[in-house]
């Protein structure tokens, strides 16, 4: 007889380590509420009962769901934990919004320093109350634009982590790397396809035939941005990952498509929710809510944050409440508001009255993942040769919707090159063409740079540097100065990493981000602070475009197209090759 059946048989004796009591439970299996009683052993739930009396002893922890909701933990499908901010800060206010579980790439460790990166972040998140699940980062193996760094022991490295209880899969890959060509991340491929472990695919602008190709590669993706792209991708058989967060929130569209799809077959996640927002509540559960509130069933809600994750990525035993699973549990209010009154975490009280009882996690990382930025920041590496482009007219990234960058021709300045020997490209703020320069900083390759043109920027004086940037090791400046693009710079490298914002050769905000270059070790209120005096400080300097920092932080990102920064060129996104700064002779001003 297993350890849950004297409770489950309400012997004389038996007693539960804690009982939920008096709330209307979500059952997944019956997708029904019903009046029950939770009761718990250990870090599982031991049985579902019309009235836990029999088996509440002295010693036994009771928390009153009256007149409320139980439901499941809810779980983030798609998440960057290891960026922005570190994962060990944000897990109270996780908890507080609903999230018990996290499905994240390692897009910071990870991304710079590969396996070893990975296994640190799994150590480090090991006894987390927030359970957080990996994707393997893949953008080693990948070589569209760059060469691939991916060596066959790091092959080796990363196929084992593959059989780590906690990675969940390979993490999110652009089409553009995987259609119509052959890629060196194949390997990678087969190994987890022999391990039945889903791949994440990251399919923005990718349709037709190119859709139908991408659904032979991965098996989610959460870039649909229409109700017409959800329903394309659900019709090849890609599993829905809604999208709602920091970075971007598409629910209208799954909204407006949710009637046409398999319930089972979607998936919710924040792609990342950041500090502001967390402060503000936003969480998986305001999620739910929404969904509710626009007509869905709260079945199908609920499932999409729980469930149906859980059987997507193979989380045993999460997302739903019946004897066995684990003890993760959040009592709510009511439907219509969400409102998180408690959470438990694997059998823990984690949230109650709403408040988190958890601390955040505060000592620091291994040494290895600090003082990662030791690159040569001299002038001249902010500006372009002029043979480049011999006339002055340029092709440059132009700031378009959202993340994405177009291609267009500029104006460049012709410049005194630092020694005043030499004629360079560089910034013209009054015509609102900047320099947008990448270093390459990733230790396994020599140090390279490119230095390329930004319009729509609207900075007129200064400079930001940000070594905060996505899907590459780089740091990465847009200048209407490029003497302060030399101080900017110089702040993110004695930082260890971070964001840095000069003017006049005086650094006038930054914001230390040292974990990797890539995450802040800083209470949520400090970091939101210092984010919005950094944006406050580009407003100061003419930009009016909406969230610019992110914006930069993109500038590197060819999973939105069109034109983006690597260290040896443009890479031209869609045309899947890399450019230099000599306009296309059809290229439209």
């Amino acid at each position: 007889m297993n350890e849950f059946q004297s409770v489950a048989l309400e012997r004389e004796g038996a007693t539960a380590d804690l009982i939920v009591e008096g709330g209307q439970v979500y059952c997944s299996n019956r997708r029904e509420f019903l009046d029950r009683d939770v009761a718990i052993v250990g870090d599982r739930i031991a049985a579902l009962l019309a009235d836990a009396e029999s088996v509440t002893g002295p010693e036994t922890t009771v928390v009153s769901a009256a007149d409320s909701v139980v439901l499941p933990g809810l779980i983030d499908a798609h998440t960057h934990a290891d960026i922005q901010l570190l994962f060990d800060r944000e897990v109270p206010y996780l908890l507080a919004s609903g999230t018990t579980s996290i499905v994240t790439e390692s897009s910071g460790l990870g991304l710079l320093f590969g396996s070893r990166g990975v296994e640190t972040f799994l150590e480090r998140t090991a006894d987390a109350p927030v359970s957080a699940y990996v994707s393997l980062p893949p953008q080693d193996f990948v070589d569209t634009f760059e060469p691939a760094t991916g060596t066959p022991a790091e092959l080796e490295a990363l196929s084992d982590l593959l059989d780590h209880e906690r990675v969940v899969g390979v993490g999110e890959i652009d089409w553009i790397h995987v259609v119509g060509r052959d890629a060196p991340l194949e390997d990678l491929y087969e190994r987890t396809r022999e391990r039945d472990l889903p791949i994440v695919g990251h399919g923005a602008g990718c349709r037709g035939a190119s859709l139908r190709a991408f659904a032979t590669v991965v098996d989610n993706d959460h870039e649909a941005i229409s109700a017409d792209g959800i329903r394309e991708r659900a019709a090849n058989g890609i599993h829905v990952v809604g999208r709602s967060g920091s970075i971007r929130d598409d629910l209208p569209a799954l909204i407006e498509a949710v009637p046409d799809l398999d319930s089972r077959s979607v998936s919710l996640s924040t792609d990342g929710v950041w500090p502001g927002d967390l402060l503000e509540g936003f969480g998986m559960a305001e999620i739910v809510r929404r969904l509710i509130d626009a007509g869905i069933e709260p079945a199908d809600a609920i499932d999409a944050a729980s469930r149906n994750t859980a059987a997507h990525f193979g989380l045993a035993d999460r997302g739903v409440v019946e004897p066995g699973a684990v003890a993760d549990l959040l009592v709510v209010d009511d439907l219509e508001s969400m409102a998180v009154e408690t959470v438990l975490s694997e059998g823990e009280v984690v949230v109650a009255d709403g408040d988190p009882l958890v601390e955040a996690r505060t000592d620091p990382y291994p040494d290895y993942v600090y003082d990662t930025i030791s690159v040569d920041v001299s002038a001249e590496r902010f500006t372009a040769p002029l043979e480049a482009a011999p006339e002055g007219r340029v092709r440059a990234m132009a700031v378009d919707r959202g993340l994405v960058t177009t291609e267009t021709t500029a104006d460049a300045a012709v410049v005194d090159g630092p020694d005043g020997s030499s004629r360079r490209l560089g910034p013209d703020p009054a015509t609102d063409v900047l320099t947008a320069t990448i270093i390459d900083r990733d230790p396994a390759t020599e140090e390279r740079d490119f230095t390329g043109f930004l319009t729509g920027f609207g900075l007129e004086s200064g400079a930001l540097a940000t070594s905060a940037v996505w899907e590459a090791t780089g740091l990465v400046t847009v200048a209407a100065d490029t003497d302060d693009a030399v101080v900017a710079a110089d702040r993110v490298a004695s930082m260890g990493g971070g964001i840095a914002i000069a003017r006049d050769g005086e650094v006038v905000a930054d914001l230390a981000m040292p974990v990797a270059g890539a995450a802040a070790d800083l209470p949520p209120e400090q970091f939101a602070a210092e984010f919005e005096a950094l944006e406050d400080a580009l407003r100061g300097a003419g930009v009016d475009i909406d969230r610019p920092l992110l914006t930069a932080q993109t500038l590197t990102f060819p999973g939105v197209p069109t034109l983006k920064l690597t260290a040896s060129g443009y890479a031209d996104v869609l045309g899947q090759s890399v450019v230099g700064l000599e306009p296309a002779t059809n290229t439209d001003d």
